[in-house]
C-alpha cells in the first residue's frame, strides 16, 4: 500500500504541475493579446494520512509531534492578476485604454452585456462603435442642446461624414465702450428735390400721381409714364454703400407719397415720433424731402445721379442737394446671426448718444437685417442706459424679429441683444462689437476625439465642437471574480460583485485615454522562470512514480 500511495502521490505532482504548465504556456501564447490578463495557478497539499497525533509533554516524556504522510499536491486556484498593463499610443482615435480601474461595456446581437478592457474599437456601417467581433460599446447619449444624458445606457453612435448641425441664434453679446464723450446726436442730414408739380400746375403733393409728375422748371414734360423703373444705386448711409432698389411705376407705386415711403424703407430710414431730428422722407411744399436718423452714423448721402428712370425724357427725375448735415456722433458695427438651417444674417446697428441727464447717459441704437427677395428687410431701435458710473442700467428694445417666411428655416428667428458687458464711460472713442452669440452655421462631422472622461468630441467641418456621447464604463467590488469568455470578454461572476455603471473617472473608475491600447501584463521573464520550475516539478514527480515502480518489481522478485 505504501509504495501505491507513493505512486499516486507522485501522480498528483504530475497533474499540477501539468496544470501549471498550462496556465504558463496560456500566458504567454497572449503575450500580445490586447488588453490581456495574466494568471497564475498556485497549489496545495492534499490531506494526510494520519499515523500518530502525538502525545503531550509529562513527567517522564518530553511530548511527541504527530505522525503524517502526506498524499500529494493539488491545484487550489488559477488567480488573474488585474494589474494595469502598459499604454501604447496609436494614433487612431476609436482606440481606447483604461488606466485604472474599470471595463468597457460592450452588448452582443443576443443583447447580452459583457465587459472588456480591451478598446481596440472601430465604426461599422451604421457609424456604431463595435468591438472586433461586432460587440456594440455601450455609453451614455447626448440630449438636443448635446449635454451628456446619464443613466441609461446605449449604442454609442459617431456619425462622421453624416452628421450635420445648424442652430438659430437666440442671444447675442455685446461688448465695448460707449464713451459719454460723444456729442449728442440732434438731428441727420437732410436733402430737398427741385420743385415739382402736378399736370395742373399745382405744387405736388403725397397724393400726385406719378405720371403727372413734372419738374416746375419744365411743367410740360411729365416726368414718369406707366412702367417706367426708378433706380436707386450709389446712396450711402453713414458712409455705408446703399444697396440697389428698383421702384416700377404703375406697380410697386403708383402716386408720389407711396414713392416717397418706398424710398424711406430703401433707404433704411427709421421713422419714429420718439426719434430726434424727424427722419422721413416726406413730400413737403411741392419738393421731396429727406431726412435721415439723428447722427452721423445714420446720415444719408444721395446725390441727382443716385436716382435715375428708364424714361429717357427724364433719366434723372429729381434734382436733389443737401440743405443740412447730420449732428451728433456714434459708432456703427455689423455682425452675424443664423437662422435654424443655419444661414446667415447680417444685422447692421448705429448706436448714436442720445441724452446725458443726471441719472447716466443713455444711447440710441438702429438695428437693421438686410432683406432678400423671399424676406423683407427688419428695422428695430431701442435704447441702452448707464448709471453716472457708466455702468450698465438697462436697454429697451433689444429683441430683434427676423422673418424667415418662404426660406425653409423656422420663423421668425428671435433674437436678444445682451449689452450688460458694454461700458458707458467718457473713453478716447466710442467701440462696440459682439462677443458672442449661440448660433451656428450648417456643418458636417468631420472628426472626433475621446477625452479623458470618455465624452466624444465631435469636430465639425464649421469649426464647432460638441459633445455625441460618453464611454460608460463599469467597475466591480472583485475584478478577480470576473468569468472569463472568449474574445477577450468578461461576464460578471458569483464572486465579482455587481457591475457599478459610472462616468470615466469618478467612483473609483479609471481615466479613458484616448488613441491608445492597453498592452498585455504578461511577464514573460516571470513566465519562461515558472515554466523551468514547473518542467523541473513535473520530471521529480515522474521520477517518483518510476522509483515506486522500481521498488514494486524489487519486491515482485524478491517474493519469487
Amino acid at each position: 500500500m505504501g509504495l501505491t500511495s507513493a505512486m499516486y502521490t507522485g501522480l498528483s505532482g504530475l497533474n499540477a504541475n501539468q496544470t501549471r504548465i498550462e496556465t504558463i504556456g496560456h500566458n504567454i501564447a497572449n503575450a500580445n493579446t490586447t488588453a490581456f490578463k495574466a494568471s497564475r495557478t498556485l497549489f496545495q497539499t492534499q490531506f494526510s494520512q494520519t499515523l500518530s497525533m502525538g502525545t503531550p509533554p509529562s513527567d517522564t516524556s518530553g511530548g511527541t509531534n504527530p505522525t503524517q504522510v502526506g498524499l500529494g499536491t493539488l491545484v487550489g486556484a488559477t488567480q488573474r492578476n488585474v494589474s494595469q498593463g502598459s499604454v501604447e499610443t496609436t494614433g487612431v482615435p476609436s482606440d481606447l485604454a483604461i488606466e485604472g480601474s474599470g471595463y468597457f461595456i460592450v452588448r452582443d446581437p443576443a443583447g447580452r452585456s459583457y465587459y472588456t478592457r480591451d478598446g481596440a474599437f472601430s465604426l461599422n456601417s451604421d457609424n456604431q462603435l463595435v468591438t472586433m467581433d461586432g460587440n456594440r460599446v455601450q455609453g451614455f447619449g447626448v440630449d438636443a442642446n448635446s449635454a451628456i444624458v446619464p443613466g441609461t445606457l446605449q449604442n454609442l453612435e459617431i456619425p462622421v461624414g453624416r452628421l450635420s448641425i445648424a442652430r438659430a441664434t437666440e442671444n447675442v453679446t455685446m461688448d465695448g465702450d460707449l464713451s459719454a464723450a460723444e456729442q449728442i446726436a440732434t438731428q441727420g442730414s437732410r436733402h430737398v428735390s427741385q420743385a415739382l408739380v402736378g399736370a395742373g400746375g399745382s405744387a405736388a403733393t403725397a397724393d400726385t400721381v406719378l405720371t403727372d409728375l413734372r419738374s416746375a422748371a419744365l411743367p410740360g414734360t411729365p416726368l414718369f409714364a406707366d412702367g417706367d423703373v426708378i433706380t436707386v444705386r450709389g446712396a450711402t448711409r453713414g458712409g455705408r454703400e446703399v444697396a440697389a432698389q428698383e421702384f416700377t411705376v404703375g406697380t410697386t407705386g403708383s402716386t408720389l407719397g407711396e414713392f416717397a415711403a418706398w424710398l424711406q424703407t430703401a433707404l433704411g430710414i427709421q421713422a419714429d415720433p420718439a426719434l430726434a431730428g424727424d427722419p422721413s422722407v416726406t413730400v413737403a411744399d411741392g419738393a421731396l424731402v429727406i431726412r435721415s436718423n439723428a447722427g452721423v452714423p445714420n446720415a444719408i448721402e444721395i446725390a441727382t445721379a443716385d436716382v435715375t428712370s428708364s424714361n429717357t425724357a427724364a433719366a434723372l427725375p429729381f434734382q436733389l442737394s443737401q440743405t443740412a448735415e447730420a449732428v451728433g456722433s456714434g459708432v456703427f458695427t455689423s455682425f452675424t446671426v443664423y437662422d435654424s438651417l443655419g444661414n446667415p444674417l447680417q444685422v447692421n446697428a448705429a448706436f448714436t448718444l442720445e441724452d446725458t441727464p443726471d441719472t447716466g447717459p443713455v444711447w440710441r441704437y438702429l438695428l437693421e437685417a438686410p432683406g432678400t427677395d423671399v424676406t423683407p428687410a427688419t428695422y428695430a431701435t431701442g435704447t441702452v442706459s448707464f448709471d453716472t458710473a457708466g455702468n450698465f442700467v438697462a436697454a429697451t428694445g433689444n429683441q430683434l424679429a427676423l422673418d424667415r417666411t418662404g426660406t425653409g428655416a423656422a420663423t421668425p428667428v428671435t433674437v436678444t441683444l445682451d449689452f450688460s458687458g458694454v461700458n458707458g464711460q467718457s473713453t478716447k472713442v466710442s467701440n462696440v462689437i459682439m462677443a458672442d452669440q449661440d448660433g451656428y452655421p450648417s456643418g458636417t462631422l468631420n472628426s472626433f476625439a475621446v477625452g479623458s472622461d470618455g465624452t466624444i468630441t465631435g469636430i465639425f467641418s464649421n469649426g464647432l465642437s460638441r459633445a455625441l456621447g460618453q464611454v460608460a464604463v463599469a467597475t466591480f467590488a472583485n475584478e478577480a471574480g470576473l468569468v472569463a469568455e472568449t474574445d477577450n470578454l468578461y461576464s460578471a461572476g458569483p464572486n465579482s460583485g455587481p457591475a457599478a455603471v459610472v462616468a470615466p473617472g469618478t467612483l473609483g473608475a479609471g481615466a479613458i485615454r484616448g488613441g491608445a491600447l492597453e498592452m498585455s501584463n504578461v511577464d514573460l521573464s516571470r513566465e519562461f522562470i515558472g515554466l523551468i520550475t514547473s518542467s523541473t516539478g513535473f520530471q521529480a514527480a515522474g521520477r517518483v512514480i518510476s522509483v515506486a515502480n522500481e521498488m514494486l518489481d524489487q519486491l515482485l522478485m524478491t517474493l519469487r
